[in-house]
């Protein structure tokens, strides 16, 4: 398994745009999952599998930044 500090480790930034309030509790779940707390917060993850299924289910809520080159 790489490290988080491996700069080879492709890495997603995802960022919370919608309230979970009125959201289903599994929806509200993934949320905690990615980390994320607030409107407008900010958190990098690993772009593997599991992280992708989690922002899958809750699109409407978060959006995935693009890199700047």
């Amino acid at each position: 398994m790489a490290s988080t500090t491996d700069p080879t480790t492709k890495t997603i930034k995802i960022r919370q745009v919608r309230s979970p309030i009125g959201t289903p509790r599994r929806h509200r779940e993934a949320l905690n999952g990615l980390g994320l707390r607030r409107i407008r917060h900010t958190v990098e993850r690993n772009d593997d599998p599991a992280v992708r299924g989690l922002v899958a289910k809750i699109p409407h809520l978060v959006e995935i930044l693009e890199d700047e080159p």
